[in-house]
């Protein structure tokens, strides 16, 4: 489980002179025996905890369960260890009394995991992952943004913009992206000066493409286009 509660409290109101959003990130992996029940718990007690502090210093906390994609399960266990993950931690985050319109929502997507022989398609993805926060997350909380998980660029855009295409969602869904925005910029860029320019300009497209998938209005054209020009 991930730790660091003690004394966070303090370091708060150091980090209120300075920022106003805050990230904690809980970790979950799938197998035969993981994530655990005591796991679950132990992490949704932990990201409670942090939110329900970061609030009472005029902090918006960045609510991070990751169930990582790495293994060889199924969409469908991942479908059922997200839905225990986030049903534990709203729980505890009613305990704590955490203000659910003033979190960020930050989860993984219900996905296959790489080694998986068979991989979901894009319509697979969005509609498993909408499906399980529809049953977890109550509306109150206003926004979720996905992270990428180890995803490729393309994949993340495109199961984010299927996401937004699905009606009736009540959370505005998002991205928070890190290694899917990053990835071509830094290959290009390879700390070289030379190079920023082009690096930037991945970077910005990148940015653009999602953006665009946001709203669901994210096209596969686009990535030709984008290639070719």
């Amino acid at each position: 489980m991930t730790q660091g509660l003690d004394g966070l409290g303090e370091r708060l109101a150091d980090y209120k002179r300075k920022r106003e959003f805050a990230k904690w990130r809980a970790v979950y992996t799938i197998s035969a025996t993981t994530p655990s029940a005591l796991a679950i718990r132990a992490n949704a007690e932990g990201l409670a905890s942090y939110a329900a502090l970061c609030q009472a210093h005029g902090i918006v906390p960045i609510v991070e369960p990751e169930i990582l994609i790495d293994g060889d399960h199924t969409i469908e266990q991942c479908a059922v260890a997200s839905e225990n993950v986030l049903h534990a931690l709203f729980h505890s985050l009613f305990k704590h009394k955490v203000k659910l319109e003033y979190i960020v929502l930050k989860p993984s997507m219900v996905i296959s995991g790489k080694k998986c022989a068979t991989q979901a398609t894009t319509e697979v993805v969005a509609k498993q992952t909408i499906s399980i926060l529809r049953r977890t997350v109550p509306a109150a909380v206003p926004t979720i943004n996905f992270l990428s998980g180890g995803q490729s660029p393309e994949a993340a855009t495109a199961n984010l913009n299927a996401m937004n295409q699905l009606p009736g969602n009540p959370w505005n869904i998002s991205y928070s992206y890190a290694r899917a925005l990053q990835d071509y910029c830094m290959k290009t860029w390879q700390g070289e000066t030379k190079n920023v320019a082009s690096a930037q300009n991945i970077f910005l497209e990148r940015s653009r493409l999602n953006s665009l998938a946001s709203v669901g209005k994210y096209t596969k054209e686009l990535e030709k286009e984008k290639s070719t020009a």
